[in-house]
């Protein structure tokens, strides 16, 4: 049996279990994923290594990261993977040998879910809402997309100001500003993401005043649970291009499930499966 988890906070809402086990029935595979929900479970999240630790022991074959572990993993593991490393973010851990190996499918997801979902949008400037773990992967996918100019927004400044560094060592001739909430300019943006979990279930509302978006704005969110987040359905009303987490979540996934399993996923058999 082919043993596998997801790590993270308030993940029971979370379709990846689903998608990963009817991918593995549909291929004849005999795999199980457990949820490590640790806010249901009541463990810190100092707890981490030691849940980890305890995968290795039980002969789990690899696992997913989800929020609010996905930059918090990295110094526990003992090797990452090209894609890791370009993101500084996993999401994907293969156990190997008892050896944890560091993966981010995220940033892949992401940019084949663009070209989809959004083709022809205008990269001049971008305004992306959140620079955590998935948010890294994002911009980082952005930036290899040719956004000129990239407005990263979040909560906490250092921790942008952090990921603006990094993706400037990386993407040199990129203009990549950082910002709050209060200070957010949208007005000669072509586009607005969001990278942050205001929105999801569990999480309603919008990650910026609706008065933000505009009419000739496109819209992206990597939310998926719900499909349509308030950002955007107040987007979608105006008239924005919109796209969501769906196509993200599935190309990710399908990447993971292929680290994991060693097995090839068939894409569109996931996105059925999701929808």
């Amino acid at each position: 049996m082919i043993r596998s988890g997801l790590l993270g906070r308030s993940i029971l809402a979370s379709r990846s279990p689903e998608l990963h086990e009817k991918e593995a029935a549909a291929q004849g595979l005999d795999l199980s994923y457990e949820l490590f929900d640790f806010t249901d479970r009541g463990w810190p999240d100092e707890d981490l290594a030691a849940v980890m630790g305890k995968l290795v022991a039980e002969g789990f074959s690899g696992f997913n990261v989800t929020y609010p572990f996905k930059q918090a993993v990295v110094p526990l593991l003992d090797e990452l993977d090209e894609s890791a490393l370009a993101v500084g973010a996993v999401n994907t851990v293969a156990i190997r040998d008892g050896r944890l190996v560091g993966y981010n499918t995220d940033m892949a997801g992401f940019r084949g879910s663009f070209g989809d979902g959004l083709p022809g949008a205008a990269t001049g400037r971008v305004v992306q809402l959140g620079a955590g773990g998935a948010g890294a992967a994002v911009a980082s996918a952005l930036l290899s997309l040719g956004v000129g100019r990239l407005d990263l927004i979040d909560v906490d400044v250092g921790r942008a100001s952090g990921l603006a560094a990094d993706l400037s060592g990386r993407f040199p001739a990129c203009d990549i500003r950082i910002g709050t909430l209060a200070d957010v300019d949208t007005e000669n943006a072509d586009g607005i993401v969001n990278a942050t979990p205001i929105g999801m279930n569990g999480k309603p509302g919008m990650p910026l005043d609706g008065g933000r978006v505009l009419p000739r704005h496109w819209v992206a969110d990597i939310i998926y649970f719900p499909p349509e987040t308030e950002l955007l359905r107040v987007a979608r009303e105006k008239g924005c291009a919109t796209m969501n987490g769906v196509g993200m979540v599935v190309g990710q996934a399908a990447r993971a499930f292929e680290i994991i399993t060693g097995c090839k996923a068939d894409s569109e058999r996931m996105a059925a499966t999701l929808l």
